[in-house]
């Protein structure tokens, strides 16, 4: 093999310049996405006494980060080649999730790890509060001691379970989640412009 020319390890730092932004930027992201959510939902359960709607965000928690770790998995799994066919026919989304496999690296880090890890330290956030209000109500019964294993088990199953069943799905089903996607993006990008417009014209 033959050495590197100084032009080329300048150009090779150059091309890594990019990436330990991109590294340093999802790092910052995910600190203060974690410290904004988990006040959110602190203040939330604190404001909210019904148990059942304590468990009911919980479940919508650890939801989203199954349904992130899915899309993030199906963009790293998914072919460029029959996306780019239904793109070149002008389907709706399609070229969004050209966009998304193409990037999939980024796209993986963004929901595989930054949502998927938040959800998870969020969800567990939650439990421990779920935890506390349950021995509040029973101080008599061991609630914080076996209920938190409980719990605590029940929240790791879940969570595990559900991003092991949509990794399977995400590996078989990788373009028509991407597509599904792409869509749901390609609505959001024309919502915002919508919206942009009448801002200004307002």
């Amino acid at each position: 093999m033959l050495p590197l020319r100084y032009g080329d390890e300048v150009r090779k730092i150059k091309r890594s310049r990019p990436r330990g932004r991109w590294v340093v930027g999802a790092a910052v992201s995910s600190f203060v996405l974690a410290v904004v959510l988990g006040i959110i939902t602190r203040l939330l359960l604190e404001a909210i006494y019904s148990l059942f709607v304590s468990f009911a965000i919980l479940l919508v928690v650890i939801a989203v980060g199954i349904v992130f770790d899915l899309i993030g998995t199906a963009a790293a799994a998914a072919e460029l080649a029959p996306l780019n066919a239904k793109a070149a026919r002008k389907q709706y989304g399609a070229r969004r999730a050209v966009d998304l496999v193409q990037q999939a690296d980024r796209v993986a880090s963004i929901c595989n790890d930054i949502i998927g890890d938040i959800s998870g330290i969020v969800s567990g956030a939650l439990a421990a509060v779920i935890i506390l209000r349950l021995a509040e109500a029973s101080p008599l019964l061991p609630v914080e001691l076996y209920g938190g294993v409980i719990l605590t088990a029940l929240v790791a199953a879940l969570t595990v379970g559900g991003k092991a069943w949509g990794k399977n799905i995400a590996i078989n089903r990788s373009t028509e989640i991407i597509l599904f996607t792409g869509r749901i993006l390609t609505r959001y990008d024309r919502l915002r412009e919508w919206v942009f417009r009448k801002g200004k014209k307002g």
